[in-house]
């Protein structure tokens, strides 16, 4: 505990760069990850959600991202900006996109050497936090622990390489598959702490070798906005066309992990159905396939939209009568969608097409709040007339989707509300480091009691504990 304090001490007393009379008192955190808002990225969006709540709380935060984009190109936002107490810095990098896996892995490799640069050369902090874009990103903290004795700990977005030999980018068992697990476990495990998304993601990490008492489970969660509850005027109703169609929305990321043979079977079975509209927003390296069978099923009740800003996202949701979430078997406890928290945030009934046992599928079975169909039991055929015949049902019964979507907002509300998973958060880092944050009272936010330190479980789940 001395040389914790030690540690703690010294850190707090090295130069920054700045002028001393500007840098806050409280405990200094760096959020590392290649994507942070406004870019549309989940990742980068939750992060933000976090950061600004540690703001709140006292804490100095700081997040390094990449000026790249999601899909391609560069964020349309500066190097360097306070953005709601946040500091943060985007450092220049390729900016290929996630259109190939060369473009992809040498926009990776760019963002690797200046993060390991301002690990090396920069100022030292309480506590790094790495995401998991770009994989393998957390290595950079055993490098910067080893030569520089800076703390680090992993919020696990996903889990790599598990997530390219699911997607069949490694084969499971060859040189470089091993070999990447093998840095990857090494990251894991000298991680001060590890947060996970779920109880099968919480079982992956420990396969890593994890310390069972370093790993956390914190849920991911809607944000601020995405919580609100709409007017019945939606203008976005207008925009899209949407007036007297019963919609079945997909929104977010059409990724790698994501399935959509039973949901293409669906389409397919309604497309004579002229109440029925099929609703995508968002993008991802398969928006292409999407819109391709559309146009090649020559489907009348279909449109693709691009990502809505964040501000009108809670409108975008809320268009929807049902919402699609879909989720390959292969990527059990290596991805959780985060789009299901804010379909239930929206009180909309969900039709989750995956494996009956996974993060989403056990939370929808707990609020009772959708239905799943997993496509392995009898094929994409089988489980796209399921599909259909749930949306026939739930728009000729609207009472039944809206008592289904009643069920999860207010499981929304009780246990994935973000002020939950946020205060969660910082309950692991308060735990694990032993830092606290400015407890003195700043304008628009209400400190931490030092009474409040502790946490005594290595899965803080608990949505009752620190409700702020």
């Amino acid at each position: 505990m001395q040389r914790l304090a030690q540690d703690l001490h010294l850190t707090r007393g090295l130069p920054s760069g700045e002028p001393m009379m500007d840098r806050p008192t409280g405990a200094t955190l760096l959020f590392v990850n290649q994507h942070y808002a406004p870019d549309v990225a989940a990742t980068g969006q939750c992060l933000a959600d976090l950061a600004e709540h540690l703001v709140r709380d006292g804490y100095d935060v700081e997040v390094l991202a990449s000026r790249t984009r999601y899909a391609a190109g560069h964020v349309a936002a500066p190097a360097s900006e306070v953005l709601n107490g946040v500091r943060v810095t985007r450092v220049s990098s390729t900016a290929f996109g996630r259109g190939t896996l060369v473009g992809r892995l040498t926009d990776y490799v760019s963002f690797y050497a200046r993060v390991l640069a301002k690990l090396l050369f920069g100022r030292r902090y309480d506590g790094v936090v790495f995401l998991t874009t770009p994989p393998l990103v957390s290595f950079i903290g055993r490098i910067a622990q080893a030569l520089r004795r800076q703390r680090y700990g992993i919020w696990s977005m996903d889990l790599h390489p598990e997530a390219e030999v699911a997607a069949g980018m490694l084969r499971d068992g060859s040189l470089p598959a091993r070999a990447l697990a093998w840095l990857d476990a090494r990251a894991y495990r000298g991680a001060d702490f590890v947060i996970d998304l779920g109880v099968y993601m919480h079982k992956r990490v420990l396969e890593k070798g994890v310390d069972p008492t370093k790993a956390h489970t914190v849920h991911l969660w809607a944000s601020r906005a995405d919580r609100e509850a709409m007017p019945v005027a939606n203008p976005l109703s207008h925009q899209f066309a949407l007036e007297g169609k019963f919609v079945v929305m997909y929104s977010g990321n059409a990724g790698i992990v994501h399935d959509f043979g039973a949901v293409f079977e669906a389409m397919r079975a309604l497309r004579d159905d002229s109440r029925v509209y099929f609703l995508f927003v968002g993008g991802g390296p398969r928006r292409a396939e999407v819109e391709e069978f559309a146009r090649r099923e020559r489907l009348a009740n279909f449109a693709y939209h691009d990502y809505v800003p964040r501000e009108l996202l809670a409108h975008s949701l809320s268009v929807a009568h049902v919402h699609l979430i879909s989720l390959r078997p292969e990527f059990v406890g290596v991805s959780v969608p985060s789009k299901l928290y804010g379909a239930m945030a929206s009180g909309r009934p969900i039709v989750f097409v995956g494996p009956a046992r996974c993060e989403t599928a056990d939370a929808i079975a707990e609020a009772r709040c959708g239905v799943i169909i997993d496509p392995t039991d009898g094929g994409d055929a089988v489980a796209g007339r399921r599909i259909a015949e749930i949306v026939d049902w739930w728009a000729k019964a609207p009472a039944v989707g809206a008592e289904l979507g009643a069920r999860g907002r207010c499981t929304f509300v009780e246990r994935y509300d973000q002020r939950l998973s946020c205060a969660a958060f910082e309950r692991v880092v308060r735990a694990v480091w032993g830092v606290v944050p400015e407890l003195l009272p700043r304008e628009g936010h209400r400190p931490r009691h030092p009474d409040r330190a502790r946490v005594s479980r290595a899965t803080v789940t608990d949505p009752q504990a620190d409700a702020h």
